[in-house]
């Protein structure tokens, strides 16, 4: 059975949209609380920013996810009896109940939340975690110790949960080890690449539409749904944040958009009878590849001039296409095209 693209397309919008809604909401709560990051060194802004970002975009995930759920108990409480049956789109006959998904859909979807539920309830719970940890640095600037200690108790928790890499090595142990690894890398790479307006919010919209497309081709259709998601709630924040910002994502939307790209890294099987790819390992790298290559050099950079290899600088990719005499603008939209085109790779492999 094929997933209709009606359903990702809705999924985008639904994201998109709640997004754009929730955001003012959160701006001003933020303003509110005091959840803003002020002018200073490094910082190009003159008055208080909202850090907004990470709880909109949570937001643009979670309500349509829950309506989509509320969507699918309706369907499934007006036909008991008829599960996986051939159902009108339109009002059932049977019932006078309007469907709003097509009876292909709506099983497709009960079938997949049914078996992969435990999976899915630790992602969902670890984004909540992730963003929970980056608030609390956003909010009271959590030593690097912590903030690290609480990446890892939810990178193990996604691990717990079945999603796990496994580079196919019959190694539970090499799976979680290299599964808590990913995340830590991808998170902190995109926390690293919070540095101009834009430019983390861009490459995660980037690369989730590219895990999107990967997914739905192989008929994966609850990994592309949760990619789809994640790429509409991007777009409803960047217009908030590119080229002027009106709101950061502040480390909760760091982590959380860090996070998120990692986890759609190892949901696919880049493997499959139906797309048997040489080179499937170096999909999710080509993916990501800009945003991970900054993260090795910067890293790199610090340890060889003795710097803590967390504290921040403007040796960034973004940086010094800054230097070479482009504006902020032009050096997000050039450090985009580059992470599109590598992307763009990846359906070569």
């Amino acid at each position: 059975m094929t997933f209709p693209f009606n359903v990702y397309l809705l999924a985008i919008v639904s994201a998109c949209v709640t997004v754009l809604a929730a955001l003012p909401l959160w701006r001003k709560w933020c303003l509110r609380t005091g959840l803003v990051d002020d002018p200073g060194q490094r910082k190009i802004h003159d008055q208080p920013i909202p850090l907004a970002g990470g709880l909109a975009v949570m937001t643009g995930l979670l309500i349509p996810t829950l309506l989509a759920c509320l969507v699918l108990w309706w369907q499934r409480a007006g036909h008991p009896a008829e599960e996986g049956s051939v159902i009108s789109a339109a009002t059932s006959r049977s019932t006078g109940r309007l469907e709003l998904l097509d009876a292909n859909s709506a099983f497709l979807l009960q079938y997949g939340l049914g078996r992969r539920a435990i999976e899915l309830a630790g992602i969902f719970l670890g984004a909540f975690g992730m963003l929970w940890v980056g608030w609390l640095d956003d909010k009271r600037e959590l030593r690097p110790g912590a903030k690290f200690a609480g990446q890892l108790a939810i990178a193990a928790l996604v691990a717990a949960s079945g999603a796990r890499i496994t580079l196919f090595v019959p190694s539970l142990i090499f799976s979680y080890a290299i599964t808590i690894l990913w995340i830590l890398t991808v998170i902190n790479a995109f926390n690293f690449m919070d540095n101009m307006n834009g430019l983390c919010a861009g490459l995660g919209a980037i690369g989730a539409y590219h895990f999107a497309l990967i997914a739905a081709a192989d008929g994966q259709y609850l990994v592309a749904l949760i990619a789809f998601l994640t790429f509409g709630a991007l777009l409803g924040f960047l217009p908030y944040n590119f080229p002027r910002a009106r709101a950061f994502l502040g480390d909760a939307g760091s982590h959380l958009v860090g996070y998120l790209l990692a986890v759609l890294a190892i949901l696919p099987h880049f493997y499959t009878a139906q797309h048997p790819r040489r080179w499937a390992v170096l999909l999710p790298l080509l993916v990501l590849a800009i945003p991970l290559a900054d993260l090795v050099w910067v890293v790199f950079l610090r340890w060889r001039i003795g710097q803590p290899f967390y504290q921040g600088d403007t040796n960034h990719l973004s940086h010094r296409l800054v230097r070479r005499g482009l504006t902020r603008t032009q050096a997000v939209l050039v450090i985009w095209l580059a992470a599109e085109a590598l992307a763009a790779l990846a359906f070569l492999c």
